[in-house]
């Protein structure tokens, strides 16, 4: 089992940038493939990106794909999402999750953070 604490967000004006952290205990991380999601109170969870355990296969979500960035360093157990011309649409709050499987979908994550929030101002 693997614990997963968020940091990083915060207020930001248009155009300005983030970095979102997501630190493991419990386990290590590099056992498990890492995605990143977001959700806003009342919406549905929408995935942002992922990265594979050894970070060879990265996706993204077409509304980030260009401004985000994903990476990881497994010898910090630790994971990371770059964003970059943040816009006020990118309000949000923000997930890592971590699971065997690899994918788009929630679903195939077992271990969620706690979650960060993120806000863009025009």
């Amino acid at each position: 089992q693997v614990h997963l604490v968020e940091s990083g967000g915060g207020l930001v004006q248009a155009g300005g940038s983030l970095r979102l952290s997501c630190a493991a205990s419990g386990s290590t991380l590099r056992s498990y493939n890492m995605g990143w999601f977001r959700q806003a109170p009342g919406k549905e969870r929408e995935f942002v990106a992922a990265i594979t355990r050894g970070g060879d296969i990265v996706v993204y979500a077409d509304s980030v794909k260009g401004r985000f960035t994903t990476s990881r360093d497994n010898a910090k157990n630790t994971a990371s999402l770059q964003m970059n011309s943040l816009k006020p649409e990118d309000t949000d709050i923000y997930y890592c999750a971590a699971g065997l499987k690899f994918g788009r979908k929630d679903s195939l994550y077992s271990y969620w953070g706690q979650g960060t929030q993120v806000t863009v101002s025009l």
